[in-house]
This record gives structure tokens, C-alpha cells and sequence, in this order.
């Protein structure tokens, strides 16, 4: 099976390395084509996507977001380049209206389409554990499980769209907890206690979760470079919020999470950090 993967950034590559070493036939291309030259000695490295993918039986995205998705799809006509009858998966974090279009439009050229958000990090696209959120008909998720599970652990969610809707509540949740995390760790450095010891009490109680064990570690040895970019975790939260409003539905508390974030992105030159940079931004108003 041929696979072309558009989008080599921090996900996109240890995803396509893992490929690779399943003995799957990797075609890659990357807008920045510098960042694609390290797949070199797994994978062709194409010059344009549409290139790409014309061969490829799987085509997977791991774009930006919605804007870069369709300009890519859509805009330089890579869908039209793709196989009938082949399948295309959207992996990168959009909206899901993003996704709900773009099945159509894979439709109408006899392509299937899967949204397949992601979470775990480039942790776990390394260690190919990610959490995937499938949305898309039952059939075709059965026929490219074998893929996704390479790269982690699929759950069908629902129909296309509901997989980027699952990976909005997963980056809500995800976001509010560094914030409780961050601020926790704060408050009991506001009392004395040294945070790093702090974030040690606080295992294996009702605080404990991956997010104090991992970002809280990033938050106390002060270490921020980006294993999930705080501009990433921002865009994820407008989305979200403009769900939640299509919907009717009020949530305060991704209001004030979102607010924070915006914050730290375009007015303390938080973009490019970790987004367990909330610790530091606390210290910066």
C-alpha cells in the first residue's frame, strides 16, 4: 500500500516514520520543504502534493488548520490529483465544517473521507500511541484501521465531523487543566512550597493526571519548547468556542481559558511555546 502524508511539521514526521517502518511505501510533501528533507531515508520527497498523492492508495493531512487544509485540497487541486476510490484522511486539527465540505467534495470525485484528529503529542506520534477521533462511515474506517492503528488507537466516533468535534472536547479539557495545573502549582509556590515538590505531593491523588505529570514537569524545570505550540492550542479554542455557540451552548469556563491564551499568544510572544507556557504567562500580566 502506497501512503502520502501533506504536512511534515512536529506530527507529521515521526507519523510518517512509523509508516515507514510498518513496510508501508511513503510519499510526503511539506509547504517548507526543508522540514521534509530528514524523511528523506524513508520516504519520496515530492515537490508539490500533487505529486504525492497520485499514486497513493491513503492520503493523510497534517495541515495547519482549515484555511491551509482546503487552500492544499482544494486550492492546488490535490483532490482532483488523488486515485478513485481512494481514501483521504484529514488528521490535522480544524473545524469540523472544514471537514463536512471537503467530504462532499471528496464524494463528488469518488474519494472516501475520514476526519481523524489526533492527541498525545509528539510523545506519542513517536511512540505510536496516539488517541485518533474517527469520523466517517463505518466501512471505510474498518478498511484503513490497519493504518491508523500504526499510529495509535482509532475509536469511531461518529459520522465526518464528529471526529474533529471529539478532538475540540479533548483540547477544552486539555486546556483547562493546564490552567488548573499551573495555577495550582503557582498558589502553592505563593505558600512556600517549591513546585517541583509540590507537583510530587500532588501525584497519585485526586490531582493527578498527564497533565500535571507532564506539563507539570515542563512548568517546574521551566522548559517550553513546543510539544504542542500554545498558537496550535489557541486556534483549537476559537474553534471550539465557535462550535459551542452553533450549538447555543454557554461555556464559561473555555471563555475565560480562551481569553488567557489569546493573551499569552498576542501580547506576550507566546505563540511558539509549549503550551504549558500558561505558567509563565500567569507571571506576565
Amino acid at each position: 500500500m502506497q501512503i502520502a502524508v501533506l504536512g511534515t511539521g512536529l506530527m507529521g514526521s515521526p507519523m510518517v516514520r512509523r509508516l515507514a517502518a510498518a513496510g508501508y511505501e511513503l510519499h510526503v510533501w511539506n509547504r517548507n520543504a526543508a522540514r521534509a528533507q530528514p524523511l528523506a531515508n524513508c520516504a519520496t520527497i515530492h515537490a508539490e502534493p500533487m505529486k504525492a498523492v497520485q499514486a497513493a492508495d491513503v492520503v493523510i493531512c497534517m495541515l495547519l488548520d482549515g484555511v491551509a487544509t482546503r487552500e492544499v485540497l482544494l486550492g492546488l487541486d490535490v483532490l482532483n490529483a488523488m486515485q478513485p476510490g481512494s481514501t483521504l484522511i484529514d488528521m490535522g486539527s480544524v473545524d469540523p465544517a472544514t471537514d463536512i465540505a471537503l467530504a462532499e467534495a471528496a464524494k463528488d470525485r469518488n474519494v472516501a473521507f475520514l476526519d481523524a484528529p489526533v492527541s498525545g503529542g509528539v510523545v506519542g506520534a513517536e511512540a505510536g500511541t496516539l488517541s485518533i477521533f474517527v469520523g466517517g462511515d463505518v466501512d471505510t474506517v474498518s478498511r484503513v484501521a490497519p493504518v491508523l492503528s500504526k499510529l495509535g488507537r482509532p475509536t469511531h466516533v461518529g459520522p465526518v465531523g464528529a471526529g474533529q468535534g471529539v478532538k475540540l472536547a479533548n483540547q477544552v479539557i486539555v486546556a483547562g487543566t493546564i490552567a488548573a495545573v499551573a495555577e495550582g502549582l503557582r498558589l502553592a509556590e505563593g505558600a512556600g512550597c517549591d513546585p517541583a515538590i509540590a507537583r510530587q505531593a500532588l501525584a497519585g491523588g485526586f490531582a493527578d493526571s498527564r497533565i500535571l505529570e507532564l506539563h507539570g514537569a515542563r512548568m517546574v524545570a521551566g522548559e517550553f519548547t513546543p510539544g504542542g505550540r500554545s498558537a496550535a492550542q489557541l486556534k483549537d479554542l476559537d474553534n471550539a468556542m465557535d462550535l459551542a455557540q452553533s450549538v447555543s451552548l454557554d461555556l464559561p469556563a473555555l471563555r475565560q481559558v480562551q481569553t488567557a491564551f489569546r493573551d499569552l499568544v498576542e501580547h506576550h510572544d507566546g505563540a511558539e511555546l509549549d503550551h504549558s507556557a500558561y505558567y509563565e504567562w500567569l507571571l506576565m500580566r
